[in-house]
């Protein structure tokens, strides 16, 4: 399934939050979302999550357009905030998702066991929400998009207070998805990780999207055997080719290399040619 949002604009009073974004989300791909806070990433979400109507553009899933309901019907949603209902337990709260997307009871029970084991927590699966962790929480928010086995699915910072491992089975589960034909989209600060995860990028700054710079290079740290990270020193390289040359020359006056390793990523350059400032 393939959406496609062509100048999407939504105001609040006088601000305008979103002005005329387009995004395309394909089968099989990754999508990072990035940008400032403020630039209107989240409100952008919850209209592509048919949360939130437009003043004026237009959303269609495979060329077609469609209602708020059919876009909630094929979509994932995963919001920042898990804003859920603390009292229920977690089974409870998947079953009752699984009941709202019109599964008979006993399918809505077993597709909640199903998630939960998913996102290891089948042994919080009778405890309430409220006392569950953050990054629990977040497990459980993720598993809460996955409840319908959506075509698309948007995640607002799903990897915000989740521990390391998990973040890293969120990636490997998002790539596997993507395998099987979904169409994801991520929005995040983390630059690093995300930069590991996505096959393109759409840039957010004022309420408008745009396409990412090319950048003229990398930086790469080298470090010395017996020297600091903190006096290692920096160059920059215009492709990978130059820095393996600038490897061998080292190696081939002596130099004894450490560590030879860039250290920004594509997302991160991206990020900075805005010029954003900070908020």
């Amino acid at each position: 399934m393939v959406l496609r949002a062509r100048g999407l604009t939504r105001t609040f009073g006088r601000h305008c939050a979103v002005a005329n974004a387009d995004v395309t989300l394909t089968p099989g791909a990754i999508t990072g979302l990035v940008g400032p806070n403020g630039a209107g990433k989240t409100t952008l979400l919850l209209m592509l999550a048919g949360l939130l109507a437009p003043d004026s553009g237009s959303i269609m899933l495979d060329d077609r357009d469609v209602e708020s309901a059919q876009l909630r019907a094929a979509i994932g949603w995963m919001p920042d905030v898990f804003g859920t209902w603390d009292s229920l337990t977690a089974s409870e709260i998947l079953s009752t998702f699984g009941r709202l997307h019109a599964m008979p009871p006993r399918a809505a029970r077993g597709r909640a066991a199903e998630l939960l084991d998913l996102v290891h927590l089948s042994a919080f699966a009778d405890r309430p929400a409220h006392e569950l962790s953050r990054g629990q929480k977040q497990r459980l928010g993720f598993a809460r998009a996955l409840v319908n086995r959506p075509r698309v699915l948007l995640l607002d910072e799903p990897a915000s207070g989740m521990d390391p491992r998990s973040r890293m089975e969120l990636r490997d589960q998002l790539r596997s998805m993507a395998g099987d034909g979904c169409a994801v989209l991520v929005s995040s600060h983390i630059l690093t990780e995300l930069s590991e995860m996505v096959d393109d990028v759409v840039i957010m700054t004022e309420g408008r999207t745009r396409d990412s710079e090319r950048s003229d290079g990398h930086l790469w740290r080298i470090r010395e055997v017996g020297q600091s990270a903190a006096s290692a020193t920096t160059e920059r390289f215009p492709d990978e080719e130059a820095a393996a040359r600038r490897l061998g020359e080292l190696i081939a006056a002596g130099t004894r290399v450490a560590e030879f390793s860039r250290v920004d990523t594509e997302l991160e350059h991206a990020y900075l040619a805005l010029d954003a400032e900070r908020t």
